[in-house]
């Protein structure tokens, strides 16, 4: 497998370093991309580094995950990021377990000479002093280098130039691929295409400091057809990690993916071999409706994130809103799952002592919660027939409902029609 050419036909690649396909193409070689540990979660954003280092070792090649342990504790450089704030280092050890775990479910850290490994810049940046660091490494790259490097960047921005705090940022992004290169023998390094600058800055170090010869891949950002950010819902972002992100909004982020967004994303987000995206294409084409792409797409990462077993429940979790599944199919879920599946759908809370002795439906819907705005239209829908607690009609407006009612000793689910839901969490 030619990992480039990989790249190449499924629209991954951005930018390439001349020599690089070439060096590749000899025999195993090694690269990393980086991660940063602002949370303990990777989320969809990660995704396509992390399908760029299962095609890398697919292709026979070693990767490495390197995540940043000391650059998280300095933050974002510029101070305009809310997402990258400065962490203590009991919780970045904390995250960084938890990125591990995560990453293991895509890459084979048991499979010989090209196993993946994950290192921690922290590893080798915790006993380096200031003046170690600038004797080392700082008089090998220049401020006017680093400038002219940024140049554009900054005048898009408006800004007038780099502060001490970014510049020595970058030095250590650049001493990253110096270290890696030095000590693991690691020749490449990629990421996503806005990370060109620094990337080439490792290269100039390890040409500078031990003219020595090192190479860099980009790979294009993704972006949403319709001009939203890619891995982002108005709920937040699509974490991998169940407890952030349940399994159900997990494959419906994926299902509800355009059809323009589809075509791609099945290229970059799956393992499908070119012939078999060709088939699903051609089945889309010809009946958009049945949205082929998206739910091969969506069944396809939801498995290899979650598992089956969680791929299928999310199919019956969409049975269950938008077909005849019925509530028994929620004792399988817990809690989490729960919320999940009815995030987005307006949810209120009522106390389990005002359940203890039961409550009227038309009390239930309009006074301890606000399914309707007033008791008489209550009244008025329940006696035509349309409302339902529980999947089940609610036969007359004093119907009484108590903490037996509840679904997994917590929660109440109510209808107006058949696909307006309403939450009731009983605490």
């Amino acid at each position: 497998m030619n990992f480039v050419e990989e790249l190449r036909w499924r629209g991954m690649l951005h930018d390439i370093m001349p020599g690089t396909e070439e060096l590749l193409n000899k025999g195993m070689a090694a690269g990393y991309i980086g991660f940063d540990p602002t949370a303990d979660s990777l989320h969809v954003g990660h995704l396509t580094q992390i399908m760029t280092l299962i095609h890398f070792q697919q292709a026979g090649h070693k990767p490495y995950a390197l995540v940043g342990g000391a650059t998280g504790m300095v933050g974002d450089p510029s101070g305009k990021s809310a997402e990258r704030n400065l962490l203590s280092e009991d919780i970045l050890q904390h995250n960084l377990q938890a990125m591990q775990k995560q990453l293991e479910k895509f890459l084979n850290f048991d499979r010989g000479d090209n196993s993946a490994e994950m290192v921690n810049n922290y590893d080798w940046f915790k006993d380096f002093s200031f003046l170690e660091f600038i004797r080392d490494v700082g008089k090998h790259i220049t401020v006017n280098y680093m400038m002219s490097k940024d140049s554009v960047k900054n005048r898009l921005n408006g800004d007038t130039g780099m502060s001490f705090t970014e510049f020595c940022y970058q030095l250590v992004q650049g001493y990253d691929f110096y270290y890696l290169w030095k000590h693991k023998n690691c020749v490449l390094q990629m990421g996503g295409s806005d990370q060109w600058g620094n990337i080439v800055t490792g290269t100039e170090l390890i040409r500078r400091k031990d003219g020595g010869e090192a190479f860099a891949l980009t790979t294009q950002l993704i972006k949403k057809a319709d001009g939203t950010k890619f891995g982002k819902t108005e709920s937040g972002a699509i974490w991998l990690d169940p407890e952030k992100t349940s399994p159900y909004q997990f494959y419906q982020f994926w299902l509800n993916t355009s059809d323009s967004d589809a075509k791609g994303w099945i290229r970059i987000f799956t393992l499908f071999e070119k012939e078999a995206i060709e088939a699903i294409e051609a089945e889309h084409a010809a009946a958009p409706h049945t949205r082929a792409l998206q739910k091969a797409l969506a069944k396809d990462i939801t498995i290899r994130v979650h598992s089956e077993a969680e791929y299928e429940k999310a199919i019956k979790s969409s049975e269950f809103l938008f077909g005849n599944t019925g509530i028994e199919f929620l004792s399988e879920l817990n809690d989490t799952e729960i919320i999940g599946l009815f995030d987005g759908v307006p949810n209120f809370t009522i106390n389990a002592a005002d359940l203890q002795n039961g409550i009227n439906a038309t009390d239930l819907l309009a006074a301890h919660t606000q399914v309707f705005p007033s008791k008489g239209e209550a009244k008025k829908m329940i006696t035509g027939g349309g409302v339902a607690i529980n999947k089940q009609k609610i036969n007359t407006a004093d119907d009484i409902y108590t903490t037996d009612s509840l679904i997994n000793n917590k929660f109440l689910v109510a209808q107006k029609g058949k696909k307006n839901y309403f939450l009731i969490v009983v605490e």
